[in-house]
């Protein structure tokens, strides 16, 4: 893998402070509690019912299948990461599990790799988000049981919306060192063409809106579905996160086939049922038609 730049540990430390606080906020302490979570008897139940999972059931390690769950940062995984963790045959492995992840990002493909082989759970559940445009390399891991990927997306403007809401001007500074070419090495800007660069670098980010630059990449980053041909693949499932909530168990149903797994209630007993309403932010419209014409081709090939 390509070297990360890092932050200092003392500036990343305050910058997650920093997220927190806005975050609990604008969205409140109980949302905060859920997304990271933060509930200790929660937490306590979930890992006694895998260890009696393991004890009675588990596979001998080597076995575990590795299933991805990628996508876009403020698109709904943590929701469908926290049904996946009540299933006691799962091993979650998400975004703050030290072992496999240093400050979100993979530590090694040698390091995912030993930690699949050595667990006695059924599957292995992996959030390498920083990593999505890595996924068809990761699907092709040697020494691993063959795998399996959930690319999560979500409407643009609640996407948006919730990613300025929590994460600030990210996506406009990212995209902005993109287009002035002092991404370095950062996720951000990996594995883009030629074209997604043009594209990037067409636009004037002294003027740019967070929410627009928050649509924009949520186009690039997005678009790799299908730049990529994931959308060809059998081993890679998309799923909407506004499908999850308007209609839980017919989504968490067809997971479940996806995995071949028997379909669980519990699975998607924490999603409240809702009709979600669009809710247009004011973005440049460049940007918007890009946006509408993508979510077009996602809503068709699911």
């Amino acid at each position: 893998m390509p070297a990360v730049d890092h932050p200092s540990a003392v500036a990343y430390t305050a910058r997650r402070i920093a997220r927190h606080v806005r975050w609990a906020r604008t969205e409140g302490l109980r949302r905060l509690v859920e997304e990271d979570r933060l509930n200790p008897v929660e937490r306590a139940t979930t890992a006694w019912a895998k260890l009696r999972w393991r004890r009675a059931h588990g596979v001998t390690p080597g076995q575990a299948t590795p299933v991805y769950v990628v996508g876009l940062q403020r698109s709904g995984t943590n929701m469908l990461m926290r049904g996946l963790d009540t299933a006691p045959q799962f091993e979650v492995r998400n975004e703050n599990d030290r072992r496999v992840f240093h400050r979100f990002q993979l530590r090694s493909d040698a390091v995912l790799g030993a930690a699949i082989r050595s667990s006695r759970h059924a599957y292995v559940i992996v959030k390498p988000l920083c990593e999505t445009h890595r996924v068809d390399e990761l699907l092709a891991l040697p020494d691993l049981p063959p795998g399996r990927a959930l690319w999560v997306w979500r409407d643009v403007d609640d996407r948006a919306r919730s990613e300025v809401a929590k994460f600030g001007t990210a996506n406009l500074d990212a995209l902005r060192a993109i287009a002035g070419g002092t991404i370095g090495d950062r996720w951000q800007g990996q594995r883009l063409d030629p074209a997604a660069r043009e594209l990037i670098g067409g636009f004037d980010y002294a003027a740019m809106s967070p929410h627009t630059a928050a649509a924009l990449f949520w186009y690039v980053r997005n678009d790799l579905f299908f730049r990529l041909g994931l959308h060809r693949r059998d081993d890679v499932l998309l799923c909407s996160y506004d499908a999850l909530v308007a209609d839980p168990q017919a989504v968490t149903r067809r997971l479940c086939d996806f995995l071949g797994l028997p379909f669980d209630p519990r699975l998607c007993a924490h999603v409240e049922r809702r009709t979600p309403r669009r809710r247009p932010l004011d973005v440049d419209p460049r940007v918007r038609a890009l946006c509408d014409e993508l979510t077009e081709r996602l809503v068709a090939h699911a």
